[in-house]
């Protein structure tokens, strides 16, 4: 799968996608690929203010756990619910349907921390 070019990516391949204050955030496809079969998905709260950096859940998988850190700062407004009975649509389609958070952002000059998708697949 080519990395997707409407959205933008951090160190901690988390990719987030941007629709005015509204920030979506899953793992790209190389961290999918690392984690193998995800099992578990646990996300922080709707209503958690954080802040740049800081871990907003854990992703287990047979092989690993993983805290999944935001690049970004503000309030989680949304929660992918269906991904506690169905936490393997993060390796199905984590592009899409096995996004994890939405977060409404308090300071869009953090999205300069992050990469496009040419220089993102440039780290890999």
């Amino acid at each position: 799968m080519s990395t997707p070019t409407d959205r933008v990516y951090s160190e901690s391949h988390e990719w987030l996608k941007v629709d005015g204050e509204i920030i979506t955030i899953g793992l790209t496809t190389f961290a999918v690929d690392q984690l193998t079969d995800v099992t578990f998905v646990e996300m922080q709260p709707d209503g958690t203010m954080i802040d740049p950096g800081d871990s907003v859940g854990e992703v287990e998988s047979v092989k690993t756990t993983s805290d999944i850190y935001s690049p970004v700062g503000g309030e989680i407004i949304e929660v992918n619910d269906a991904l506690a009975d169905n936490p393997e649509m993060v390796n199905a389609d984590p592009y899409g349907d096995g996004w994890l958070i939405k977060i409404r952002i308090e300071d869009q000059g953090t999205l300069g921390n992050c990469m496009d998708a040419e220089a993102y697949d440039a780290t890999l």
